[in-house]
């Protein structure tokens, strides 16, 4: 959201793909903000797992000493579909628990690049806001234009369909 925040952020919710991407301008910018919370000692809270993006935050945190807490919906961990998940892990019952306990846990919000479920997760939490459900920061990682043209496409789609 726009605007300075007066709060100190401790702990922060990260989206992001399962896939590294197919751009080196998209590690550079991920790589960045590991090191920018790692040297805030700023704990993650994630979607879980070591796959692609998010992966690659959470053993950089974890490695610069910040806590980490994946949670991960019951269905996902016993396939061992993501991967084994760095730091702690909270196992919930379904995607909608696991978007509401990374709310309880967080301060703020930051999308990185992705696919459709890091577009549905970071759509959820703007709509809360929309709703007054909440008022925490939300930020975008807008490399490349990356995400503004995945939310103009979503809408463009929207709009030809309703």
């Amino acid at each position: 959201m726009a605007g300075s925040s007066s709060h100190h952020i401790s702990s922060i919710c990260v989206f992001g793909g399962s896939s590294p991407g197919k751009e080196k301008e998209f590690l550079k910018s991920v790589n960045h903000l590991d090191q920018v919370l790692a040297e805030r000692k700023i704990h993650l809270v994630y979607g879980g797992g070591i796959l692609g993006l998010m992966g690659g935050v959470s053993i950089a945190v974890f490695l610069g000493g910040s806590q980490v807490l994946g949670i991960v919906p019951k269905a996902l961990a016993k396939g061992d579909i993501i991967g084994k998940t760095i730091g702690d892990e909270l196992q919930v019952s379904t995607m909608s628990d696991r978007l509401n306990a990374m709310f309880n846990h967080i301060d703020a919000f930051i999308a990185l690049l992705g696919g459709l479920g890091t577009l549905e997760e970071i759509f959820h939490i703007f709509s809360w806001v929309q709703l007054h459900i909440h008022h925490k920061p939300i930020g975008l990682l807008n490399v490349n234009g990356f995400m503004i043209i995945c939310c103009l496409f979503l809408i463009k789609l929207w709009n030809k369909n309703f």
